[in-house]
């Protein structure tokens, strides 16, 4: 090759990289819409893609709301389904095709029961089979569910919390319905106490599966056989100087170039309140970070990497860690954050170093419900809430990040009264609505005043609020605060008709 020609490809294959570092860097989430939930709340999401529609389930305390997706990022209601014994909620859910059949499968964490459903063309969901835990399965208080397609056949892998620890696999027949394989019952050595997270890697025709146990603060790697059964391969526990795992929780991992990793975020113990609920009280609070670990030939964890949480980033409390892309060079990643309500994007390189991208404070603690989907070359992620007072569900696009340097958002809420309203019920309908400054400190500016325009262009709207924001982050915080929530909730019985416009300024 010519001096000339190696200069040139080297100049492209430098751009290259640049062009595609600049991209990851500047990444940013924006919300594009949000639906209601039938349910109580949105404690777990998934999603799937069947026959070229994809579509999104939530699952919350007594049953599963069924949605569409699209390529815009909106979500289109389709159905709810009722849980077994109206319990729940839907914690664990993994979706998956087995021999040409498509399938639901759901923890039902207090109904004690995995509850298969079959999806249906229009993504709505059918029972076909229900597995009672029984004192040889681990089944209660269900949490974690993953599906590990063998040689021959497929199983589902089931993890638990509290009362009964352990790990369960169970071979999927063609109907759907389950047939216990093996349950290793939690030990001193093995981190199977409060799976919440569980992943699989593939090396060189050997399956391998990792946990995260919660409550015993460390990860744990088995090796799958082509029958369904496993066993323990090494157990890594958390401590104060390369890893932060007191109350592991999600667990994810990539494939990049030759290098297998496992990424395993954690709540810390420290941030839960409820009395009795953690075994082991005394623990030490180290901070909060992202662990990495590398994958041997061996299949067993290797500590490799931290990235540790900083006034930059929002890790505290992570509850999901979802891959939003992935190539042979690098991976993005999404982390929802409990204690922070934040989505955190992350990416990973070739050699195992995470570094933060941006985020989103979404305005609502994200507890488990984080998902990413992909539709064409659109990156989105689905989140939902535990919060009781929320029912809501959002979509966001993952997207370059746009410039608002200098500028400021503004929001106007434009509307109109019923005519059966009373003037003391408008008047205290204003009220609280221009009391939401007094409660929500991300709300720079608010203004109101009554139509004053003589055009005939009004469309009947009578009142007109103008709220200004700083960001992003703040318009998110005060669309799922608490107050406005509770304000539209009085107030929504006597408003006719509302139009929302928002607009970036300087």
């Amino acid at each position: 090759m010519s001096r000339i020609k190696h200069i040139i490809l080297l100049s492209i294959l430098i751009i290259t990289q640049i062009a595609f570092s600049q991209e990851g860097n500047d990444l940013m989430l924006y919300r594009t819409d949000f639906k209601n939930i039938t349910g109580k709340n949105t404690v777990s999401v998934t999603s799937y893609e069947k026959n070229g529609s994809h579509f999104v389930y939530a699952g919350g305390v007594g049953n599963v709301d069924v949605y569409s997706l699209d390529k815009d990022g909106i979500l289109t209601p389709i159905s709810n389904h009722e849980l077994h014994m109206k319990k729940g909620p839907a914690r664990g859910m993994v979706a998956d095709n087995i021999n040409g059949t498509d399938f639901l499968f759901v923890a039902n964490k207090h109904g004690n029961v995995i509850e298969t459903f079959k999806i249906l063309n229009n993504g709505s969901l059918e029972r076909v089979a229900l597995v009672e835990d029984t004192n040889e399965t681990y089944l209660g208080t269900a949490i974690t569910l993953q599906v590990v397609h063998m040689k021959k056949a497929s199983y589902l892998f089931i993890g638990g919390l509290e009362e009964t620890p352990g790990l369960s696999s169970f071979k999927i027949h063609d109907d759907g319905k389950l047939t216990h394989v093996q349950s290793m019952k939690d030990d001193e050595t093995i981190h199977t106490d409060g799976i919440i997270g569980i992943y699989v890697h593939n090396i060189k025709g050997k399956t391998f599966l990792y946990t995260g146990g919660f409550q015993d603060n460390g990860v744990s790697s088995f090796r799958v056989y082509d029958n369904g059964t496993f066993k323990n391969i090494n157990n890594i526990s958390d401590n104060t100087t390369d890893r932060y795992l007191t109350g592991a929780y999600p667990v994810t991992g990539v494939t990049l170039g030759e290098n297998k990793y496992v990424i395993v975020g954690h709540r810390h113990h420290k941030y839960y309140k409820r009395g009795g609920f953690i075994k082991r009280p005394n623990f030490v609070y180290h901070g909060d970070g992202v662990s990495v670990f590398k994958v041997n030939k061996k299949g067993a964890l290797v500590p490799h990497f931290v990235l540790k949480d900083d006034e930059t980033t929002k890790l505290q409390g992570q509850t999901r860690i979802e891959v939003v892309s992935t190539d042979n060079n690098e991976a993005v990643l999404a982390v929802g954050t409990r204690d922070d309500a934040s989505i955190q994007l992350l990416k990973l390189n070739k050699k195992g170093v995470l570094t933060p991208i941006n985020y989103l404070e979404t305005g609502f603690s994200i507890y488990y419900g984080l998902r990413s989907h992909k539709i064409g070359n659109e990156n989105f992620l689905i989140a939902g809430s535990f919060r009781f007072d929320l029912g809501k569900i959002a979509s966001y696009k993952i997207a370059p990040k746009i410039n608002r340097d200098g500028k400021v958002l503004r929001h106007m809420v434009n509307l109109t009264y019923k005519e059966d309203a009373t003037e003391a019920q408008v008047n205290e309908a204003v009220a609280a609505f221009v009391n939401l400054k007094n409660e929500i400190p991300e709300i720079a500016n608010l203004e109101w005043g009554l139509n004053d325009s003589t055009e005939g262009h009004s469309k009947g709207l009578t009142h007109c609020f103008t709220l200004t924001f700083k960001d992003e982050h703040a318009r998110e915080i005060y669309l799922f605060h608490k107050a406005h929530l509770s304000m539209v909730g009085k107030i929504g019985p006597i408003i006719a008709d509302v139009l929302v416009l928002d607009y970036w300024t300087k």
